[in-house]
């Protein structure tokens, strides 16, 4: 996820910072403006500060729309806040949280039941029943949903009686239904039941009824403004209420305004990359990340570098291999990010899955940098510089020149990228940075016309199942949007994927089975090169809100954070926990 504002460091902390990035963009005022528009006439003007929880880095412009099917560019809350899913997951834990389901279970080996909860009841007073809940999950069937594939392997969903839904599969996939479970948002059947697929895709859904802790009171143009319910049902069903009874969450960016906002009172949460910050931390500004020293975050996401496996020589693993060993990976750590990511696994798999990682594997097929190391392979290989210009041909003889990809704006991938290019220069691979606008880069990786790029948009989830599915997905389609950007075919990897995904999720010694054999492939061919772990951005103020989490004492061990999708892996959870810094 790609969680970021750039511009300068404000003023007041700019002596304070090594990192200074330039952006554009508006600057939104500190203070809440008039709302407008028809999720409420109510004036946010007036809200209580010490009542108010101000925070940022999720959205980027005007809220765009109120549906919780768009789970990509919603208002932020709009899912975890205003709708609600099935299940929470505690990525600590490494659990699933019962939340509008009280309970769920595999009755045999390819049904599923979920208990739902009694006395639940949506914003406009109306309870909820299984029959949202089967009628939610039908809307999948629409070809143009995002959970549509879940009907190439889900049979059928019935309502069996108003608490008990009835999940039949032709296969049990139960690593995907574990993150179904928590990831789908529940909408009421009376008031969607008649929207066409394209108002269910694409509808702003001006109005949103939810059965969440929050309702939208206003919005503006650079704001969104969530009041509490006082007849959540969770206060009763869960023994937990979120302390903030009002959210307003603001688009900022540029990380000027953020990093001022955070300093003047007027943020309490920031989401936003700030490079920096440790020195704030550090300093006495009443400022809070997960842990007190690097990296500072907890990690969201592995980064990438993803090679077009079409291409030569990127065709051939030992070039990637070599490749790989040519990256000087901790100057990106340090001299880019000042510390605040961790340099990544050979495996890649996020610190959260630690005990998948096959360390005798790693020992055995894993990389490190190393320049000569990585020069002697690509000689092995028969990569050798004929004409004596510092660079390795093709085996053929033909010139090797290459193109590294990032967005253009997005600064810390840009030096990233000028820094994988020195480091390979250095073992005579020649590659060029390029930082087209980011809907090119899109494209561009959609369609497969590129060398090489940086990736980063698999989160954590539920299980590393979803991980390899990123890498190993097949067939490769002309168009290759959300997956296997690389366009690498291994049909060992895809069945052993697959098998991964009929795994049960409480059988870890099956799934290590699985991932280990998972990683040796992985690093046997090197499909994609990992490289850090991007941060999970969460810059706190103590000023109004205090008990923020952190890794030390009691504090709470939830992520801070307000990302689309990420409140059902404990930001939510965070808000129950926090208090009034007055009390």
């Amino acid at each position: 996820m790609r969680n970021r504002a750039r511009i300068m460091i404000p003023l007041v902390a700019a002596g304070l910072l090594a990192t200074a990035c330039t952006g554009g963009g508006a600057t939104p005022a500190p203070q809440a403006s008039q709302s407008q528009g028809a999720v409420a006439n109510a004036d946010p003007d007036s809200l209580p500060r010490n009542e108010t929880l101000y925070t940022t880095g999720t959205q980027w412009g005007p809220p765009a729309n109120f549906n919780p099917i768009r789970e990509w560019d919603h208002a932020t809350g709009t899912k975890g806040l205003v709708y609600e899913t099935l299940f929470h997951y505690d990525a600590t834990a490494g659990k699933l949280v019962p939340w509008l389901a009280e309970s769920g279970s595999w009755t045999d080996d390819t049904t599923y039941e979920a208990k739902i909860r009694q006395g639940v009841k949506w914003s406009d007073g109306q309870p909820l029943t299984a029959r949202d809940v089967a009628f939610t999950f039908e809307l999948g069937k629409m070809e143009t949903i995002p959970y549509h594939n879940l009907w190439t392997w889900l049979k059928s969903v019935e309502a069996v009686d108003d608490q008990t839904v009835r999940f039949t599969f032709s296969t049990a996939n139960y690593q995907q239904w574990d993150f179904n479970l928590y990831s789908r948002s529940i909408v009421p059947e009376h008031i969607w039941k008649d929207r066409s697929e394209k108002e269910v895709l694409d509808g702003i859904n001006e109005n949103p009824v939810g059965t969440g802790a929050y309702t939208f009171m206003a919005k503006d143009q650079d704001r969104v403004v969530l009041q509490r319910r006082d007849d959540w049902w969770g206060k009763a069903a869960l023994n937990m209420e979120p302390k903030p009874r009002y959210i307003v969450d603001v688009s900022t960016p540029s990380n000027e305004v953020a990093m001022g906002l955070l300093l003047q009172k007027g943020m309490d949460l920031s989401n936003n990359f700030l490079p920096g910050v440790a020195n704030l931390v550090k300093g006495d500004f009443g400022l809070t990340t997960y842990y007190k020293e690097p990296p500072y975050m907890l990690s969201a996401n592995t980064a990438w570098l993803v090679p077009n496996t079409t291409k030569k020589p990127m065709d051939d693993p030992a070039f990637r291999k070599a490749l790989a060993t040519s990256i000087d990976v901790k100057k990106i750590v340090e001299g880019v990010y000042g510390n605040l990511v961790k340099a990544a696994s050979p495996t890649g798999l996020l610190p959260q899955w630690e005990q998948f990682v096959d360390q005798n594997v790693v020992a055995s097929s894993g990389f490190a940098f190393d320049t000569d190391k990585a020069k002697k392979m690509l000689a092995d290989a028969g990569y050798k510089d004929g004409d004596g210009d510092g660079y390795v041909e093709n085996k053929d003889g033909s010139k090797i020149s290459l193109t590294l990809i990032v967005p253009s704006g997005w600064t810390d991938w840009m030096e990233s990228a000028r820094s994988i290019a020195a480091s390979a220069k250095t073992a005579g691979i020649q590659i060029t940075p390029d930082f087209p606008d980011f809907n090119a880069l899109v494209e561009k990786r959609s369609e497969g016309d590129f060398d090489l790029l940086i990736n980063n948009e698999r989160q954590l989830s539920n299980s590393p199942y979803t991980y390899y599915e990123y890498l190993f997905q097949l067939p490769v389609q002309k168009q290759q949007n959300t997956v296997n950007f690389g366009r690498y075919e291994n049909k060992k990897a895809w069945d052993l994927t697959k098998q991964l995904d009929q795994v049960k999720t409480d059988d870890v010694e099956g799934m290590k089975k699985i991932t280990s054999q998972l990683q040796q492939i992985h690093l046997d061919d090197l499909p994609v090169i990992p490289l850090w772990y991007n941060g999970l951005w969460a810059q706190s103020s103590n000023q109004v809100w205090k008990n923020w989490p952190a890794a030390e004492g009691s504090a709470p061990k939830t992520p801070a954070v307000m990302w689309h999708n990420w409140l059902e892996l404990g930001g939510f959870e965070t808000l129950t926990q926090l208090q009034p810094s007055g009390s």
